[in-house]
Formats: C-alpha cells, structure tokens, sequence
C-alpha cells in the first residue's frame, strides 16, 4: 500500500499501533443488574426479577414449576427472549448453574421466522387451502362453473354451448333430474365409519331420534342438536353390519360433527366399546337420481337386485360394480326422486363417473352441480346448511317429532325448555302465484 501511494508522490507512512497489555484479564455473565426497582425479564408476560425471586421463596424452583408459577416464556416467543434470562436468574438465587438449574423445552421454529414468510402467500386463491373432489378434473373438462363450499371446490352448475345465464342451465340440470336421470359428485359430505359392540348405543346417544333399533342394511335419517337443543347438523346413518355403521354429515359440518363425536367417545362415555374415524377424503360418492336411475345403476351393478322389493328406499348394501370394484350404494334421496348414492374408494371417483356417462348416454344422462341440487331439495322440502344456521330448533325445521321422548340425547333436554319449545315460528316453503312469471 506504501508502494502504491508513494508512485502516485503521495506521502504515507505506517500508522502507530497501540501494544497490548498481556496481563490476565476475566469475562464474567451478567443476566440482571441488581437494584431496588423493577427489572423486567419476560416483557409479552410482564414478569419482572421479583417474581422469580417469590418463585424461588414459594419452592417453585424446578424450571416447569418456575414457567407455570410465573408465566415465564409462554407468551408467542415461547421463551426464545426470556427464558435463558429466567433461568439464570433463578440459578442466582439457587446458587448453581443454568445446567443444574434446568432449562425448558425447546420449541420450533428454531429460528426466527417472519410473519410476512408465514402469511405473505396467503393471499386471493391462496388464502386457504382448496380441496378438490374426485371428480374435479372431470368436472372441469365439461366446462363446469365452479363454487366453493367450505374449502371444497365443487361444480355449481355445467353451461352447454348457447346457454348465455346460469339459470338456464341449472334449470335443464334440474330438469333432466326429474325427467330423466342426473349425476351429482356429493363426495364432499362428511363420512365417519362407527364400530364397536356398542357403536348403536353410542349412536343413538348423539342423534335425536333412535338409532339402536336400526337395522342391518337399512338406513335412517337423522338429526343431531347442540347440548342448548338447537339443531346443528343432520345426515344419514347406514348400518352395515351388527357392529358397523356409516355416518354421514353436512359438508359443512363434517369437522365439527367429527370433532364431537370423538369429544363424546373419549370424556363422556369412555365405558363404551365404540371406535370411530373420518373416511370423507377416502370415499367418492356420486349422486344417482331420477325417474331412470335404476335401469342406469342395473347396467354397472353386480348381483344386486335393485327392485323395490329387494332393494327399498332407505336400504344399503356392500357390492361391487365395473367388473369387481367394491363399493357402496344407499338408496336415499336428497332430490325427491327416486335416487340413489353409490360410494367407491376416491381413486376410481373420476373413472366412476365417466362410466356412468357412457352407459346412460341413451337414458340421457346429465351432469348437475350444487345450484341445481339446491334447486331440488329446495322442492322437495329438505333442510341444508341454510336452515342448520345455529337458530333453529328441530321444531322450526319441522323436525320436532324427530326428538325421541323415549330416550336422552345431547340436546334433548334442552330442546324441551319452556324458552324454546314455545317458539312458534316455522320455516316453510313459497310458491309462485303465477308460475310463469319472471322471479
């Protein structure tokens, strides 16, 4: 560097360094400075030197007793800003090391992270994650017009070439319902599978009216309430065996359903042999409905006799179709038709379907989405998710008689109290005064 100023006739010379002094010399921690006013430690907590010092004097000292006493470290930072000085703190006063004192354990993320890292994503179709049916890719090759319901993303209705408004092609889809035969994906209904030699028991508990005096093979619609009596979620349960049933939930309430159910099974009647789990992602489950939905189901149907005899409304089987594939059909009907809904494991949910479509293209099969589904039940007088708001009572729906006086349920009790059993109001159905108007 001298070198090189002095070429460019600047003039430099080395600077004078300071000598060192080679005495010893010691580093000693300083956690807290000692002092008569307040010396905070935990600043989210609010706890302060003096705080763990009264922990010390109360015999809180092991570590788990010092966070629980004080609240130390169990803010959002989990410690990560006052725990190491709460813990030297007190091994101060105990007079050991941080080691012997004990430290606490260690929660990810181990490293800072950023909210904007954790939340920047989330925004426009990435607020929340999606779910997609089993027949989504399908439904998307047909043009559907999506809808999102929950966090599912189902088809709302399915516009053909020269229908410019999306009633016109909901009423076709509602129409060929009626008429003819529809196929609706309603795989996003939640399923729980019960068993246990007590699952009609443990059943019959959660629903509102009897469900121990179902039948093998046979299916009942039920009504469940919260424990104040409003009712808060209805759907259908299949008994498929002595010690097996399937339930089913509102797609909107297939978490919260769930969620009680195991709420019930593990702290309210543990005594019961009943096992449950959640099979909603494993099952596709299309809906069949229409005046020529048994002549298309006894095209894929192996060894079933679908009359109405053999087979009746409200009845279930095991069976397979396509040449093999188990499956699952119930004879029930959320459209007022005569309908079916036949369940296969949610891989072959999309193969299903196209199948469907082939073999009832001379029935002249159609496609539907919710809109027209709505549509449909709306008809038929069956409540959803816009009558299961949380402020009504199964008398409101009518549904009271559906509230066993022979038996106790969640809810059941409540339902009687003189406040909301002297509720008159009722939801009912309108009609046009002229029909062929425009609405």
């Amino acid at each position: 560097a001298l070198r090189a100023l002095n070429e460019l006739a600047i003039a430099a010379a080395l600077p004078v360094l300071p000598q060192s002094d080679e005495s010893g010399y010691g580093v000693a921690s300083i956690f807290h400075v000692p002092g008569k006013k307040r010396a905070w430690v935990d600043f989210q907590n609010d706890v302060t030197v003096k705080d763990i010092k009264i922990a010390h004097a109360e015999n809180m000292r092991p570590v788990e007793h010092l966070k629980r006493y004080t609240t130390l470290g169990m803010a959002t930072d989990q410690g990560k800003t006052a725990n190491v000085t709460g813990l030297a703190v007190m091994a101060e006063f105990t007079g050991k090391t941080i080691p012997e004192t004990g430290t606490t354990i260690f929660r990810p993320p181990y490293t800072p992270v950023t909210i904007s890292a954790l939340g920047g994503g989330d925004i426009g179709p990435h607020f929340q994650p999606r779910r997609l049916t089993p027949t989504h890719r399908w439904a998307e090759a047909q043009g559907a017009v999506f809808v999102e319901t929950g966090q599912w993303m189902r088809a709302e209705y399915f516009p053909r070439q020269g229908e410019t408004y999306w009633r016109q092609s909901v009423d076709r889809e509602t129409k060929a319902v009626r008429s003819a035969v529809g196929l609706c994906d309603v795989s996003t209904l939640g399923k729980v599978d019960v068993q246990g030699a007590d699952a009609g028991e443990f059943l019959n508990r959660l629903y509102s009216n009897v469900m121990n005096t179902l039948k093998v093979g046979r299916v009942r619609y039920g009504l469940m309430l919260r424990e104040d009596g409003f009712a808060y979620d209805d759907g259908t349960c299949a008994r498929l065996a002595e010690d097996r049933y399937v339930v089913t939930t509102t797609t909107a309430n297939a978490g919260l359903v769930y969620r009680n159910m195991e709420f019930a099974r593990q702290c309210l009647w543990p005594e019961l042999d009943v096992q449950i789990i959640s099979t909603t992602d494993a099952w596709a489950q299309i809906a069949v409905a229409g005046p020529k939905s048994r002549d298309l189901l006894g095209r894929i149907v192996e060894g079933l006799d679908l009359s109405n005899d053999a087979f009746p409304f409200m009845a279930c089987a095991e069976l397979t179709v396509c040449g093999g594939l188990r499956a699952r059909l119930f004879r029930i009907s959320f459209s007022g038709e005569l309908a079916y809904e036949i369940a296969v494991p949610a891989r072959y949910g999309q193969a299903l379907m196209e199948r469907l479509m082939q073999m009832g293209a001379d029935l002249g099969v159609t496609p539907y989405g919710v809109e027209a589904l709505s549509v449909l039940r709306v008809e038929k007088g069956h409540v959803g998710g816009s009558e299961l708001n949380g402020q009504s009572t199964a008398a409101m729906l009518g549904l009271g008689k559906m509230v066993s006086q022979k038996k106790d349920a969640i809810g059941a009790v409540m339902s009687r109290r003189e406040g909301l059993a002297g509720d008159v109001r009722r939801i009912v159905g309108l009609q046009p005064v002229e029909r062929a108007g425009k609405v």
